[in-house]
């Protein structure tokens, strides 16, 4: 039963961005370059994906470890937030900045470590947070750094102190809610420049 529910918590992290992905194809043509939307959400589902294969090694038990499909985990993550973070750029240093960093946490993952590669994406996340607020001004973006950065970190510190695999659940549906956050977002923005 456990396991089932394992599953499902991953699947729908990584069904559901793809959608979003999907759905967001030639959409949100109000914002600058709109069609890196979709890229942004279908690298998310790419990384959960490659997440669920990883755990195939693993028995399905989180272990934290360094491999060819954790590094795609992280690649694809930093590429889906910093496909979403250059989305809402205009300035061109700005957004070489923003990939040049997303780089650098891929090559830094496997030439140090993913210790190395966290602190890039912490980076990346500082540039969406900012990009998208600035931009959009709104409210309901906080669930990105509530739900995608704290509780995610905080379910996942309490899976790697404790190995209770309870909070391995947690993890999925938690960056869920902010992918479907930026989502939302993106709609709302959609009647708000219309």
């Amino acid at each position: 039963m456990f396991f089932s529910i394992l599953l499902l918590a991953h699947l729908q992290a990584a069904i559901i961005p793809i959608i979003l992905g999907i759905r967001s194809i030639d959409k949100f043509k109000h914002i600058i370059n709109y069609k890196l939307i979709p890229l942004g959400f279908i690298f998310l589902g790419l990384a959960s994906i490659s997440e669920m294969i990883d755990h195939t090694n693993t028995s399905w038990i989180y272990v934290d470890h360094s491999s060819l499909f954790n590094w795609l985990f992280y690649s694809f993550l930093s590429l889906g937030l910093s496909c979403l973070s250059i989305s809402v750029i205009k300035n061109k240093f700005i957004q070489t900045t923003n990939f040049c960093i997303s780089l650098f946490s891929i090559i830094s993952y496997s030439l140090f470590d993913k210790t190395i590669a966290l602190l890039f994406q912490v980076i990346i996340s500082i540039f969406l947070i900012t990009n998208w607020q600035r931009v959009f001004k709104d409210w309901m973006f906080v669930l990105y750094p509530i739900f995608g950065i704290f509780f995610t970190t905080l379910f996942g510190t309490n899976l790697s102190i404790s190995g209770d695999q309870f909070w391995h659940v947690l993890i999925g549906p938690s960056g869920t809610i902010s992918v479907i956050s930026f989502y939302l977002v993106l709609k709302r923005s959609d009647k708000k420049f219309t």
